[in-house]
């Protein structure tokens, strides 16, 4: 009995060892996990802390970045600091520096390049018009404005069928557009004035699609030019052919018998002499004419006296006045002095007062006055010629300085007339910077006053 007594408290005993044994385990097994869970969750508290330093440091640092590169495109930049430099970002802020650099001086070349071809085509003379695909104007520049005679400027994405009407140059612009091949055109713009212009149209890219470039060049100045010289060879031709033909028609005449006739063939030599004698004139006048259109600059000017091309004048012309019976006045002819060549004033003179002359009548009267001005013309130099004859219309008056323009043809080839003297006159008195104007009453006569300045008289070119 004791003995089993002894053998449960033996065994009780061991296995409240062995609880107490199990307990010491499982309590150090549970602090280890506690500490466990205490060092993860430190590690994890550590991790989040030092990721959300290093988050704020390269938000702040990826801010910097780009605010520093949001101003490399602005015209008035300031220079953004860049993050402080350590040895990761110290080569990454080198290039940004350097690429900044570049950029603003390639935004500064091209804005100066966009600023002077913006100026120079403003200020050209030509037209410029730029449109896109759509037809919507993208740029017209002052001298285009002009010529289609708009009184505000052209806003850009203007639909060009607002702003041009004529259907040749609408026409011009779609095909070019369409087939994006250049084009050239003539125009007469309709509603506006005689100019003539060549339009040179070409492609030009609008991205993403493709427009058209035209340039307006005026050719009015062209256009009249072509039609004087065609005129001029048809007067010439005409002025010639005249002349040649009496003296061919006569001379063939002599040489068919006529020279034997005593009772014609002296006046039939008198015809071609008189002929001769007219081509001699055309062929003076024209080259007197070419000389002074040519700009080719006479001798040094020097002064001339008023008096002296006056009574020049008047001497070469008063054997003509004679025969035709018209009186000569030498009116109030006071000196004075011009600068110019006095060659040139008296051929002037000679040719006003010639044609005074020959169209006048008998018993008629020419007149010539000259000196200083008066009253509202004191600093003016003036020279009037007037006569009693024919006069001339009022339609004619603007053209009676054109090369071989007459008034009454007729007449004026029975004269000898060339049709080139009054067109003479007034280049001889423009390159003497002088003015030259008329005033005619048909039936009463005529009066032709040219002035130059006073003082230091005029110039020749």
């Amino acid at each position: 009995m004791a003995t089993s007594i002894r053998i449960r408290l033996f065994v009780t005993c061991f296995l409240l060892l062995g609880l107490i044994a199990l307990i010491v385990d499982l309590s150090q097994s549970i602090n280890r996990v506690v500490l466990s869970v205490l060092e993860l969750s430190l590690c994890l508290g550590g991790s989040a802390l030092m990721t959300s330093i290093l988050y704020r440091a390269l938000t702040w640092r990826i801010q910097r970045l780009r605010e520093f590169t949001d101003n490399l495109l602005d015209a008035d930049r300031t220079e953004s600091p860049l993050p402080a430099e350590d040895y990761a970002t110290h080569a990454l802020n080198q290039s940004l520096r350097r690429m900044a650099g570049r950029i603003h001086e390639l935004v500064e070349r091209l804005s100066h390049e966009s600023n002077r071809l913006d100026a120079i085509l403003k200020s050209m003379g030509e037209g410029v018009l730029a449109v896109d695909h759509q037809m919507r104007v993208q740029f017209a520049n002052q001298a285009l404005e002009t010529v289609l005679g708009l009184r505000v400027p052209v806003e850009r994405d203007t639909p060009l069928v607002g702003v041009v009407r004529d259907p040749a140059f609408l026409a011009l612009i779609a095909g070019v557009v369409s087939s994006g091949a250049p084009a050239t055109c003539r125009l007469q713009f309709q509603g506006g004035d005689s100019a003539v212009f060549e339009a040179h149209a070409s492609p030009f890219a609008v991205p993403p699609h493709q427009g058209a470039l035209v340039i307006l060049h005026d050719i009015t100045g062209i256009e009249r030019l072509e039609r004087v010289r065609k005129d001029f060879v048809a007067n010439v031709s005409h002025e010639l052919r005249t002349p040649l033909a009496a003296i061919r028609g006569y001379a063939e005449t002599l040489l068919g018998g006529a020279l034997e006739d005593p009772g014609h063939n002296r006046r039939f030599v008198e015809i071609i002499q008189a002929q001769a004698i007219r081509l001699n004139n055309i062929a003076t006048d024209l080259l007197t004419l070419s000389d002074l259109e040519s700009g080719r600059k006479d001798a040094e000017p020097g002064p001339v006296s008023l008096v002296d091309s006056v009574n020049t004048a008047l001497l070469t012309v008063e054997t003509e006045a004679r025969i035709r019976g018209v009186n000569l006045v030498r009116g109030m002819v006071r000196d004075a002095i011009v600068t110019g060549h006095a060659i040139r004033l008296e051929q002037a003179l000679v040719n006003l007062l010639d044609n005074a002359v020959k169209f006048n009548k008998p018993g008629g009267e020419v007149r010539i006055d000259a000196g200083p001005g008066t009253h509202a013309q004191q600093d003016r130099i003036v020279i009037s010629v007037s006569d009693t004859g024919t006069g001339i219309p009022s339609s004619d008056l603007p053209r009676i300085f054109e090369r071989f323009y007459r008034v009454d043809k007729a007449r004026s080839r029975e004269v000898g007339g060339t049709g080139l003297g009054l067109s003479i006159v007034k280049h001889v008195v423009e390159r003497m910077e002088g003015t030259i104007g008329v005033e005619s009453r048909l039936g009463q006569g005529s009066t032709f006053t040219i002035t130059f300045p006073a003082g230091r008289g005029s110039r020749a070119a």
